[in-house]
């Protein structure tokens, strides 16, 4: 069976957090940090925080979509300690 992720990555280099789904967690994580994602490659390096399994891609686009939103991303930054 396939699965998909929804995942949280923290900037090394300013604690931005990121939210993003994907099939491939680890695969994702390395282009993060290789430069090949525009939206993140200024801010490698990156470091996963968590990651959700789901039997379908848009339960993990659905859970990525809820992540994205202020109030979940403020939760998510108290209970890593990030810097605000």
């Amino acid at each position: 069976m396939r699965y998909y992720y929804a995942y949280v990555l923290r900037s090394l280099k300013n604690d931005d957090l990121y939210v993003g789904s994907t099939e491939d967690v680890e695969n994702r994580l390395r282009l993060h940090n290789s430069g090949r994602v525009r939206s993140t490659k200024a801010y490698r390096p990156w470091v996963l925080l968590q990651k959700e399994e789901f039997s379908s891609r848009s339960e993990a686009v659905r859970r990525e979509r809820f992540l994205k939103t202020h109030q979940q991303k403020a939760l998510i930054k108290v209970k890593y300690r990030v810097a605000t």
